[in-house]
């Protein structure tokens, strides 16, 4: 993703040297595998381009004039998408070639395996030659998995496997779409030989695309899904099923609505689309510079500026942008080296954006995919999660600028010079016309139109608005900002853009299809959900005797325990999966274990959701903070250790709102509200103090033993615990406000 930063001179508007673009870029490709795209060149390029902006168009037209029918939507978006990935992605080469040999063994195994299944059902009906042609696919997807470099396609040109790949890509869903009416309406229920190898052609394909686009921990969680439904009835005790062959399995992946073409699908080419292309041209419109500029004035000046400025801009551009590494790196770009110009080291400059860029997935009104995947799954209207989420990404920001604060405080850094921060007034002079699109957009959804027609407006108003300093100039409007008018040679680009962030999550979320319907398929969502259950009660009987004078009842514990392994199964999954397939593997055989505790559904996923974004700053694959790292010059892991601590509130909030479902808004009454938002606010300042050992004056150990345990008590929902937690955190910080001296009062910056 192109990113725009404060000025086109090489120097931010304080005068620390930024990173070229040329450098942002390749921090985000190197960090960010949705965006490790090819630099395709020639007469290659501009054929990417023209089906890139096709895409695009077809999504801004059906977008504001009406969808197509389910199916016919959902396979159209596949057919550019499948074709572009292929040429678009290079092919993946593993950091270590053993592990490269070992998983693209199993890869090429599992290929084989589909096509001798398909061979063995289908062989009486096709060809030979044909039945040849399974085999030699198989075998050229097998290479294809194989590290090895003599088959190129690593680098920005592609090998002569990608090719077929990216034909066949385009065939199978184009297949579809072709005979949509012989396939789903005349012979629906009675496929034909050809449907079923259509079928095959695209497991595998889907597979791979997964492979190269997100890496191996999710197309390794596919294949073994469609393994488990193959080989159910030679597993051991509850994992045991009735087991299904390739053809029962292209028939619901494939031919139906449960698994390629499900619902994850649906919500990426109905919704996701539409948004990740508005913040693409709300970008490139300017509207990140001005996030940046109004984060200034409202927190530059104050102790630690820099770095509020880093919370606030990321918490502002996060609005428009789901993805954190872009976010880290647009806007870390200017933010990081201000930090560390203002006494901040690298480590802590680089976990702070990586801690505040990842706020911008709770963050309404976009909230990246996996909201929309929530609202679609929940059947919730998209309008009413947004103000569900306001509470929630509160608290993250709360926290993140708390440790800020105390960090800042504790170093005796300052503000920001006044000439430094720039005067509101100036600002939207410039810029008042880049806020009109946003502005509606999201009164359009809080008006209850549909997110897709609220996007259509809002791309569309990005365009024309960004032609209003043209327009106005010849009337004596010379300040407005007219460096980013979307000319149509930055229009195209925009439209290219924005339909190449797309195929990453395009081919994710077809990949954890087939998850979804081997679960429908299987029942592992209960028995998965029944294993966590009973693991929980267990521990919860056990913790009951360990605990003196029957002080927590049984099923407070249990439900706890259950929390905190639903959590780590998150955090586990997060760690090496983006946050749009963690949520959707998770919320099918996960989320149905807190609903046998009376949780309700809302809350459970949200739980869900909000532990999946910690993906981005969870060592060891803390994807955010190692692009932050990489503009700090600090060390990745200590940098991605710092900021899964700064990322203590997002950890934090979703025990927060289960024991206490009023900040969701849901069985709602001010009293339980109140108390929640209370000890909420006592929570992350406590633990913030304790975890940067600062409040006014240095806070010594056994302080911070004390505000750690009162701080993760007020996590709870007794009242009378919470006002005796509650009391001992403010009993500690009162006396460590006595300490401090009287210029180190909290309310002095």
């Amino acid at each position: 993703m192109n990113t725009k930063t404060a000025s086109d001179s090489g120097q931010s508007m304080n005068g620390v040297p930024e990173m070229h673009q040329q450098e942002l870029d390749q921090l985000i490709k190197e960090h960010d595998n949705e965006s490790n795209f090819r630099d395709l060149q020639g007469s290659l390029k501009l054929f990417v381009t023209v089906v890139c902006v096709a895409l695009s168009i077809f999504h801004i037209y059906t977008a504001g004039f009406g969808l197509l029918n389910e199916i016919s939507h959902r396979t159209v978006h596949m057919t550019f998408i499948m074709g572009l990935l292929f040429l678009v992605f290079p092919r993946r080469a593993a950091k270590r070639p053993a592990t490269g040999i070992v998983l693209g063994l199993m890869y090429g195994t599992f290929y084989l395996l589909v096509a001798h299944q398909l061979v063995g059902a289908l062989g009486n009906d096709l060809p030979m030659l044909l039945n040849a042609s399974i085999y030699g696919f198989a075998g050229m997807m097998a290479l294809s998995a194989l590290p090895l470099s003599a088959l190129g396609g690593r680098g920005d040109k592609p090998g002569w496997l990608d090719w077929p790949l990216a034909i066949l890509g385009t065939l199978f869903s184009g297949y579809l779409v072709y005979f949509f009416d012989e396939i789903f309406i005349t012979n629906i229920g009675f496929p034909q030989s050809l449907d079923y190898l259509m079928g095959g052609v695209a497991i595998m394909l889907v597979i791979e695309g997964a492979r190269r686009t997100m890496g191996e921990s999710l197309s390794v969680i596919g294949v073994l899904a469609l393994l488990y439904a193959m080989f159910g009835p030679h597993l051991p005790g509850v994992l045991a099923h009735r087991g299904y062959d390739i053809i029962r399995l292209v028939e619901h992946l494939y031919l139906g609505t449960e698994g390629i073409y499900g619902i994850a699908i649906g919500v990426v080419a109905t919704y996701v689309f539409h948004f990740v292309l508005f913040g693409v041209l709300a970008q490139a419109s300017g509207l990140g510079q001005l996030f940046i500029e109004l984060a200034t004035i409202l927190a530059g000046r104050y102790s630690g500026g820099p770095a509020k400025v880093s919370v606030v801009s990321s918490g502002f551009f996060g609005m428009i942008s789901g993805s954190p590494v872009a976010n880290t790196v647009t806007t870390g770009a200017f933010t990081i080296p201000m930090m560390q110009r203002y006494g901040f080291s690298g480590r802590f400059a680089a976990a702070t954006e990586a801690a505040a860029s990842c706020g911008g997935q709770v963050t309404p009104p976009i909230m990246g995919a996996s909201a929309f995947v929530m609202s679609e799954m929940l059947g919730i209207p998209y309008n009413e999660l947004i103000l569900v989420a306001v509470i929630p990404a509160a608290f993250h920001y709360l926290a993140t600028l708390c440790m800020v604060h105390f960090e800042a405080r504790r170093l005796g850094l300052k503000g920001m010079p006044a000439q430094d921060i720039p005067r509101l007034r100036n600002v939207m002079a410039r810029h008042w016309h880049q806020t009109i699109p946003l502005i509606v957009m999201v009164s359009l959804l809080l008006m209850q139109f549909t997110p897709f027609l609220a996007a259509f407006w809002g791309i569309i108003l990005t365009v024309l608005c960004s032609y209003i300093p043209l327009l106005l100039k010849p009337f004596g409007f010379k300040r407005l900002d007219s460096d980013s008018v979307l000319t149509p040679r930055r229009l195209v680009f925009s439209l290219e853009e924005g339909a190449k962030q797309s195929i990453a999550i395009t081919a994710a979320c077809a990949c954890v299809g087939f998850l979804l319907g081997v679960t429908t398929l299987t029942g592992l969502g209960f028995k998965f959900s029944g294993a966590i259950v009973g693991l929980a009660t267990d521990f919860g009987a056990w913790l009951t005797v360990l605990i003196p004078f029957e002080l927590v009842a049984q099923d407070a514990l249990t439900l706890f325990v259950a929390l905190l392994l639903v959590a780590l199964a998150c955090i586990l999954m997060g760690a090496g999966i983006p946050t749009t397939p963690t949520y959707i593997i998770l919320a099918s055989i996960v989320a149905p274990a807190l609903d046998d505790f009376g949780i309700a559904l809302l809350a459970s996923h949200f739980f869900i959701f909000y532990y999946g974004v910690l993906a981005d700053v969870t060592p060891p694959v803390a994807l955010a903070a190692y692009a932050g790292a990489g503009i700090s010059g600090s060390d990745p892991m200590r940098t991605g250790l710092t900021a899964f601590r700064l990322s203590m509130g997002k950890a934090l909030v979703p025990f927060m709102f289960i024991y206490a479902p009023s900040l969701l808004f849901l069985n709602f009454s001010w009293a339980e509200f109140g108390l929640a938002m209370t000890s909420g606010i006592l929570c992350i300042v406590g633990l913030s103090a304790a975890y940067i050992g600062f409040f006014c004056a240095p806070i010594q150990k056994i302080e911070k033993v004390i505000l750690t345990i009162a701080g993760l008590v007020l996590v709870g929902s007794n009242p009378w615990v919470i006002l005796l937690a509650g009391s001992t955190v403010i009993a500690v910080l009162l006396r460590n406000y006595r300490q401090g001296k009287p210029a180190q009062q909290l309310c002095a910056g």
